[in-house]
C-alpha cells in the first residue's frame, strides 16, 4: 500500500505515546505521509494494546483501541533505563524531524533526556510534549486521562439537559481535541524549521485545548456575563434549532435564518406559525422555544424522520435524522467520500480490519493509512539497519536488553 497524501514525506517523527492523544497525533502525521516509528517498552508496548472491546485482540496485544490509530506507523521496542537502549535513543533523535511524547512531565528528563539534551542531539529538532495539563503550573504532575479533562474544563456541566448534567461526551473528546492540537502545531513547527533551521519544543496541554475549543460556549461568559449551562440537544443561540420528535426517531432541524424558519414553515404546511407573534422574529423564537418545539412537532410526529428529510433535504433549511454510529458509517457520503480504509490484520488472521483514514482529501483524493498497525517491535531489526547497526550490533542489543 503507498499513503495518498504526500504532504510530509521525508519526515521522520519518533512516537513515544500511549493510549489515545499522543498516539491520535503520531496518526494524522502518518496519514499525511510522514515516517513514524512507534518506540514501545519492550515486552509491553503500549498500553493501548490491551484495551478494547475484544478481549481475544487485547490478549495478544492487538486492542482495538491500538488498532484504532496506529495504522501506517513502525515500531521498535527499546528499554530507555537501559544504557544500550539509551545509545539507541540518541541516534534515532538525531536522524529525526519530529519527538512526539506524552509521558508525565518530566519523565523523559528523568530518563537522561530534558529538552537541552534533545537540542544539543538535533538542534533542529520538533519536540512536542502532549500532556494533560502541560509542563507548568501547579497541576502539571498530575495524571489525567480525556474523562478528568472533560470534567475540569467544563465541557460536563454543559453537556446533558438541565436534569442530567454533568454527563460527558459519549467519546474521548478531549484527547481527540489534543491529538489534533499536537498535529497541528507539530505541522507548523515544521513550516518554520523549512524557513529557518530552527527546531521548536510544543507543550500540549489537554485541558487548555479542551476549554479553547468550547469558544462560544466560554465567550457567553467572557464577553457576554453569562454563565453557560447544560440545554440539551437546543442551540441557545437561535430557534427553532435541536432535535424534534419524529413517528421514529429524532430530526435535527437548525432553522437559524429568519428566510429558513419560514421555509421550514411553508414546507411543513403551517404557515400561521410564520405570523405568529411569539415566533415572528429570531428573539421572539428563542424567548418561546418550547411552544414553537411543541407546535412543530404537532406536526412532525405524524411522519417518520426519512420522510421530511426528503421533504426538506433541498429546502436550504439544514436539516438531518439523528443516527446511530453504526447507520453513520452506512452512509453513501462516507462511502463516496471513502472515510474508511481496510488494511490486513497484524498477525495475518483472517479477519477485515478496517480503520478510519484522514477527515481531509489531499488534491481531490482522500487519504488512508500506507500499512496495518505493527506488531510489538516488528520493525526493530529494520529500523536498527537503517541507522547503522550490524547484525552482530544488534544480536547484542537484543542479548542486553536494549531492544
Amino acid at each position: 500500500m503507498r499513503p495518498d497524501a504526500d504532504l510530509l514525506a521525508g519526515v521522520r517523527v519518533l512516537d513515544l505515546t500511549n493510549v489515545l492523544a499522543g498516539p491520535f497525533a503520531g496518526y494524522q502525521l502518518a496519514l499525511m505521509g510522514a515516517d513514524v516509528i512507534k518506540v514501545e517498552v519492550p515486552g509491553s508496548g503500549d498500553l493501548a494494546r490491551n484495551l478494547g472491546g475484544d478481549p481475544e485482540l487485547s490478549k495478544d496485544g492487538l486492542g482495538i483501541s491500538f488498532l484504532a490509530q496506529n495504522s501506517g506507523k513502525r515500531s521498535i521496542t527499546l528499554d530507555l533505563k537501559n544504557d544500550r537502549g539509551r545509545e539507541v535513543f540518541e541516534r534515532l533523535v538525531r536522524e529525526a524531524d519530529v519527538l512526539l511524547e506524552n509521558f508525565r512531565p518530566g519523565v523523559l528528563e528523568r530518563l537522561g533526556f530534558p529538552v537541552d539534551v534533545l537540542r544539543s542531539l538535533n538542534p533542529g529538532l520538533v519536540y512536542c510534549a502532549v500532556s494533560g495539563f502541560g509542563q507548568t503550573g501547579p497541576m502539571r504532575g498530575r495524571p489525567a486521562y480525556d474523562q478528568i479533562i472533560q470534567g475540569l474544563s467544563g465541557i460536563m456541566s454543559v453537556t446533558g439537559t438541565p436534569e442530567t448534567a454533568p454527563i460527558r461526551t459519549g467519546f474521548p473528546i478531549a484527547d481527540t481535541l489534543g491529538g489534533y492540537a499536537a498535529a497541528f502545531a507539530i505541522s507548523a513547527a515544521l513550516v518554520k524549521r523549512a524557513r529557518t533551521g530552527a527546531g521548536s519544543f510544543l507543550d500540549v496541554s489537554m485541558l487548555e485545548t479542551a476549554v479553547a475549543a468550547m469558544g462560544w460556549v466560554v465567550s457567553d461568559y467572557l464577553v457576554g456575563g453569562r454563565k453557560p449551562g447544560a440545554i440539551g440537544n437546543e442551540n441557545a443561540t437561535s430557534a427553532p434549532s435541536g432535535t424534534f420528535r419524529t413517528a421514529d426517531g429524532g430530526l435535527n432541524i437548525a432553522a437559524n435564518k429568519q428566510e429558513q424558519y419560514v421555509e421550514l414553515c411553508r414546507r411543513l404546511e403551517r404557515p400561521e406559525l410564520i405570523v405568529d407573534e411569539r415566533f415572528v422574529t429570531r428573539e421572539a423564537r428563542k424567548a418561546n422555544r418550547s411552544e414553537l418545539k411543541a407546535e412543530l412537532e404537532k406536526t412532525l410526529e405524524q411522519q417518520p424522520a426519512a420522510h421530511w428529510d426528503e421533504l426538506l433535504a433541498n429546502s436550504g433549511v439544514p436539516v438531518a435524522p439523528v443516527l446511530t454510529v453504526e447507520q453513520a458509517l452506512m452512509m453513501p457520503q462516507l462511502a463516496e467520500r471513502e472515510l474508511l480504509h481496510t488494511v490486513e490484520m497484524p498477525d495475518g488472521r483472517d479477519r477485515e480490519l478496517r480503520v478510519l483514514g484522514s477527515s481531509v482529501h489531499v488534491d481531490g483524493r482522500s487519504v488512508g493509512p500506507s500499512s496495518r498497525p505493527p506488531r510489538l517491535g516488528e520493525h526493530t531489526d529494520e529500523i536498527l539497519t537503517e541507522l547503522g547497526y550490524t547484525q552482530d550490533e544488534i544480536d547484542t542489543l537484543w542479548r542486553e536488553g536494549g531492544t
